[in-house]
């Protein structure tokens, strides 16, 4: 099995950029002001703040953030092969300590699709990353069984998630396993349109990305959810209701129409810039 364990050791990480789809981006995680966060964001963070434990030997730096530097590729909407044209390359120039790579979800939701094809292309770009780059990590998809537009396509996601670990034992890259991170199956984990993580969810991920290289984090993102008043047979109806017209009818729409989130969106952080 791929190392993905929660002592990983790793050197320092000064530099990181995230690449791939709205997950990355952080879509279902809006900051205060309305810009979006996301789990790549608040890993940076952690990251980050690594810098501010002291140098017994250097002494403590004056602007130990200023030394940190985060790029975040990600566009929602992208096929894997639009990631590795737009993203991969820019990742390769930047050249930092740490590339995290999200790619194939969008692929693997659409009908007709062969995750054993996806999985080829995806190997593709991680061996031509790892060329490039400090360190590579990989992230599984998500267990689907309690999403409703996504459920039926678990064993295809599934099966796209085991390739992605065995690439990952070749090019010995850590994995993001978000398969089997149990917190996220709570509905809270989830954005009121049930395809992009809340706020919380995306925290839960970066504390588990921090674990996955070793790094001491505030709290267990496996932590159970506390007690949630059970809900009627009507209101449950009624959400589904709500759901379907201001969600699944619109993206169901856009896949006929052949559009995308993404179209006219562009990344958020292309440069690797201090936090």
């Amino acid at each position: 099995m791929a190392d993905d364990s929660r002592n990983r050791q790793r050197g320092t990480i000064g530099s990181y950029a995230a690449i791939g789809d709205s997950f990355t981006e952080g879509v279902g995680d809006p900051g205060p002001d309305g810009t979006l966060l996301g789990w790549a964001d608040r890993f940076a963070v952690i990251l980050a703040d690594q810098l501010l434990v002291p140098d017994a030997a250097a002494g403590p730096a004056d602007d130990p953030h200023g030394n940190f530097r985060y790029a975040n590729l990600a566009v929602r909407g992208r096929l894997l092969d639009q990631i590795v044209e737009e993203q991969v390359p820019r990742a390769k120039e930047l050249a930092p300590d740490l590339v995290s790579f999200c790619a194939g979800g969008n692929d693997i939701i659409r009908p007709g699709t062969d995750p054993d094809d996806v999985a080829e292309r995806f190997e593709r770009a991680v061996a031509d990353l790892t060329r490039s780059v400090g360190t590579v990590m990989i992230t599984t998809g998500f267990d689907t069984r309690g999403v409703p537009v996504l459920r039926h396509l678990r064993g295809k996601i599934a099966t796209y998630t085991a390739h992605v670990r065995s690439i990952a034992d070749r090019y010995d890259c850590p994995v993001l396993d978000l398969w089997s991170l149990r917190s996220v199956q709570d509905r809270r984990a989830w954005d009121n349109d049930r395809l992009h993580l809340s706020a919380e969810g995306h925290t839960r991920v970066a504390l588990r990305a921090a674990q996955v290289l070793g790094l001491d984090v505030p709290a267990d993102p496996d932590q159970v959810w506390p007690p949630q008043a059970q809900r009627g047979a009507l209101e449950v109806r009624r959400d589904d209701i709500q759901w379907a017209r201001e969600y699944l009818v619109p993206w169901i729409g856009r896949r006929l129409r052949g559009e995308s989130s993404g179209d006219h969106v562009e990344a958020k952080r292309p440069d690797l810039l201090p936090l």
